[in-house]
């Protein structure tokens, strides 16, 4: 089980450029089993977090590789 205090302290990092894209922002859940359907990490840089202005980067489920102890790791298009 993994709370939702912890994941947003972890890093998101995807396989396909090892770019780091962020920390998780927000979660999108499945209402009637509570499941997590999708991860969002802010979009663009955040020189000033209420500047940014880009759209947040949606992961799917299916595309969390794996979860670590500090990281996050995800695999979709560059």
């Amino acid at each position: 089980m993994v709370l939702y205090s912890e994941l947003k302290c972890k890093d998101v990092i995807n396989i396909k450029n090892c770019k780091k894209l962020g920390r998780v922002c927000d979660l999108e859940l499945d209402p009637c089993s509570g499941c997590i359907c999708k991860i969002m990490v802010p979009g663009g840089s955040r020189v000033l977090g209420f500047l940014n202005c880009e759209p947040n980067i949606v992961i799917p489920f299916k595309d969390i590789r794996q979860i670590g102890p500090d990281i996050i790791l995800v695999d979709i298009p560059c």
